[in-house]
């Protein structure tokens, strides 16, 4: 490989400049010169003080997840379950924003994963964001076109395996009848591919799965009726199958394949092998001709193409359940429905998708399904049907809040892969930890207020990230949010915002409801929108409270009655400047508030 400093020949240069049209630039126009400085030059002539960013985004999933420790092994204990073939109990898990209750739950559910593919136990886990995908409709479509695209991968695994098969059996059959005393193939010093297969238990990449010892297939073997009664049966998984250690695990070992002898029983010994001693390359399967073969695989390509991809809208509720069904059952298999955020869905469209699910069970005849449901509310099963809730909360596990100690462990332990050697200050992670643990004890904060400071501090040029890094991050971090809460609100809300923004520029003090109520009046006006009655103009400032965005106090005025004081929370030159953004309200004439006169005590 030539150096990526070396200048390129004079002919390789001419070549392709004339290549992009730019023959006749002269050689300095393209190189450029030290006097003439690129936008980005500058930026990137500094050291990076980042050595990998993304250990300090959420979506990263760790190899470790320190002082979670018995959230997972209590995870692990029951979903272990799924590796010896029966059904998990249904998992609901509770903690705060930033707990580590999605990092926990992904990286049990891929120990979970990798540990069924090295027993070759059937366990498939699929995670769904409640928050993005939140009715029934979009839950179902999502999870039943996983487990099409699964089902097609199977079926194509499968497939290449009969091939495979028929191969060796043609191989086999024409060797028998050039010489009947010597079977197909004799000792080459490679290994080949059934040889490789047992050896090594790989079932990737379209070849045969693990192969059976002739008592396996005695006990296991699929045979031609089963396959009259039902075309998807005969390929899957057998039940219960012996691990060898003495663990009881289903077998992936579809059914055309059982009993296949390795190839080193037809070719690969060191004598010729004879057609006495060499087992039959179909013996101890449901097939007895090639013709057999190619039914069956004609029957695994009609069943992938009967899979129908359900459409993100525009069918019955009931087809895609119907759909999703038959897609889970198709396989025998452990499925784990990881549903983050549950709380969304049922706040959204009810509990009937959680009911749909948890009942499920009674009617696969295949597969089981466990769901895990992940949730901020610890109350939201306060509100679900009591049929869902027993079958749903079989085991319940809570996340608490990080402290400042814990907080400040796993900032050190990401920043050692983060950051540059030396890249920290001594006060910059113990700071971290300080300001998440204010916010209820948020790992997530900590992660973004670390690597927001690392942000600004590589901006500024410095090699070393320090305090004020970390303060200028709080500032930028709390500013941010209050730009996305404020952008994403709706019109009404907006318009509610703006009143009191208007009357604050005004300087008028401890606003109450009725003047908002006026200025939102005259600003629907302006802008040809619905008007709100007062009281769901109330709602809409409590809702504006909650979302920190405003302060409303209650007040007792005495014989006037009882109001709410009401204060701008956010930077009022930033919200503002966000309102005008919207396309509706940046056309609104500057209003004059009309302040009511009142008694002041």
């Amino acid at each position: 490989m030539s150096d990526d400093n070396s200048e390129p020949t004079g002919a390789d240069h001419v070549d392709t400049d004339e290549a992009h049209g730019f023959s006749n630039l002269e050689r300095s126009d393209l190189d450029g010169n030290d006097s003439s400085q690129g936008l980005f030059d500058d930026l990137l002539s500094g050291e990076p003080i980042f050595e990998n960013k993304e250990v300090l985004r959420p979506s990263y999933t760790p190899h470790e997840l320190p002082h979670r420790s018995d959230q997972i092994n209590k995870m692990a204990t029951i979903l272990v379950a799924a590796l010896r073939g029966e059904t998990p109990s249904n998992i609901l898990i509770y903690g705060k924003t930033g707990t580590g209750k999605t990092a926990s739950a992904k990286f049990v559910s891929k120990e979970l994963e990798s540990t069924s593919q090295k027993y070759s136990v059937p366990c498939d886990v699929e995670y769904i964001n409640c928050e993005v995908t939140d009715t029934q409709y979009r839950v179902l479509a999502q999870l039943a076109n996983k487990f099409i695209d699964k089902n097609k991968e199977r079926i194509d695994d499968r497939i290449d395996d009969l091939e495979a098969l028929k191969e060796a059996f043609e191989e086999y059959d024409r060797a028998s009848q050039s010489d009947p005393d010597v079977s197909a193939g004799t000792d080459t010093g490679s290994e080949t591919l059934f040889s490789e297969t047992a050896d090594h238990d790989d079932t990737s990449g379209g070849t045969p799965t693990e192969l059976r010892s002739p008592d396996d297939v005695d006990a296991h073997a699929v045979t031609d009726e089963s396959s009259e009664t039902d075309t998807h049966t005969d390929d899957r998984a057998t039940p219960n199958a012996s691990s060898g250690d003495g663990s009881e695990h289903p077998s992936a070992v579809p059914a055309e394949t059982k009993g296949e002898p390795t190839e080193s029983t037809v070719a690969g010994s060191d004598t010729p092998a004879t057609a006495e001693s060499s087992p039959h390359p179909l013996e101890s399967t449901p097939f007895e001709t090639s013709e057999d073969i190619d039914d069956r695989i004609a029957e695994l390509e009609d069943d992938k193409e009967s899979f129908e991809e359900v459409p993100m809208t525009g069918w019955p509720t009931d087809r895609v359940y119907s759909v999703f069904f038959d897609a889970v059952d198709y396989d025998e298999r452990v499925v784990v429905i990881m549903l983050d955020e549950i709380d969304k869905l049922v706040e959204k469209s009810g509990d009937d998708t959680l009911y749909n699910l948890s009942r499920m069970n009674s009617e696969l005849e295949n597969s089981r399904v466990s769901i895990i449901g992940i949730s901020n509310d610890l109350k939201f099963t306060d509100f679900l049907d009591p049929r869902v809730k027993s079958s749903l909360g079989e085991e319940e596990i809570v996340f608490p809040p990080y402290d400042a100690n814990q907080l400040r462990d796993i900032l050190e332990h990401r920043s050692e892969v983060a950051f540059k050697e030396g890249a920290l200050s001594d006060d910059v992670i113990p700071l971290c930890a300080a300001f998440a643990a204010q916010e209820h004890g948020d790992a997530r904060r900590a992660l973004d207020l670390l690597r927001t400071a690392g942000e600004l501090a590589e901006r500024s040029q410095t090699e070393t990230i320090v305090e004020e890094h970390v303060r200028q991050a709080q500032d930028k971090i709390e500013l941010d949010r209050v730009v996305e809460v404020v952008r994403t609100l709706p019109t009404q809300s907006k318009l509610v915002l703006f009143a009191i923004i208007l009357l604050e520029k005004n300087g008028v003090n401890s606003i109450n409801t009725g003047e908002v109520f006026n200025i939102y009046k005259r600003l629907c006006e302006e802008i040809d929108a619905d008007v709100l009655t007062q009281r769901r103009v109330t709602d809409l400032i409590s809702e504006l409270d909650m979302l920190g965005i405003v302060n409303a106090v209650v007040v007792s005025k005495g014989r006037y009655g009882r109001t709410k004081e009401i204060s701008l929370s956010v930077p009022l030159g930033e919200t503002e400047a966000v309102l005008l953004s919207d396309s509706r309200l940046s056309d609104i004439d500057e209003v004059q508030p009309f302040v009511q006169a009142r008694f002041e005590n």
